[in-house]
């Protein structure tokens, strides 16, 4: 079953009287369990995509359905809610809270949905245990490296279990040791979660670990290669 279908996807950015096309009609199937580069040179569309697929932009006409649900159909707190249910996010410059630490910024999705104490100890331990950072639970990030905050944000994007996470160029602020670890970490969790991921890249280090990889040219995928299984 398609967790992400796309069709017919356009979008179009106007400033003043200049008129931008980033994506010409995109039509993308992405299965429950893929693990999917979206790739491309600087303006391709591929981060465009990707932040259609995660509700955070509507397209300007095509369709995006999450989970079997048309999102474009959605309103604003309708998509929120979509983001916060259904959707985790993994961002190049981490996007972690500076004051609480590596427990606290995994703790907070858990929080805003309403889990009970227990509940979220137990799956904060979890997932800093699956991440290897059991021993940093207490350090706030400036106190981390940037392979481990990036680590800490892989396992806040789990903690809710969404069905779809979006990465957009994860390694990008990373040296090549801990690029490759963020990426065996993430190929790891989607083999024995099954969760999706869907990321965004330029890095060859990134996309050497993609099942699937979907390449993107002025603002179209003219090439789409793999079927969401390594082989």
């Amino acid at each position: 079953m398609e967790v992400v279908k796309v069709e017919n996807a356009v979008r179009t950015y106007k400033i003043g009287s200049v008129e931008t096309q980033a994506l010409r009609g995109v039509n993308l199937g992405i299965d429950h369990g893929e693990f999917t580069a979206l790739v491309g040179p600087s303006g391709s569309g591929k981060t465009t995509l990707l932040q259609l697929i995660g509700c955070l932009d509507q397209p300007t006409s095509g369709s995006v359905w999450i989970d079997g649900k048309d999102v474009t159909r959605l309103n604003r707190n309708q998509r929120a809610d979509m983001r916060r249910g259904h959707i985790g996010f993994i961002f190049q410059f981490f996007a972690l809270i500076p004051t609480l630490s590596a427990y606290e910024n995994v703790e907070m999705p858990l929080l805003l949905n309403g889990h009970s104490a227990k509940e979220r100890r137990e799956r904060v331990m979890e997932l800093l245990n699956a991440v290897d950072l059991v021993a940093r639970a207490k350090n706030r990030p400036d106190q981390l490296s940037g392979g481990q905050q990036q680590r800490v944000a892989i396992a806040r994007a789990l903690a809710p279990k969404p069905a779809l996470i979006l990465a957009d160029e994860p390694t990008a602020n990373l040296d090549t040791e801990n690029g490759k670890q963020v990426m065996q970490i993430m190929e790891k969790l989607n083999q024995e979660t099954g969760v999706t991921f869907v990321f965004a890249t330029h890095d060859p280090r990134v996309i050497q670990y993609a099942h699937r990889v979907v390449t993107l040219r002025d603002g179209q995928i003219v090439e789409s290669n793999g079927n969401g299984q390594k082989t």
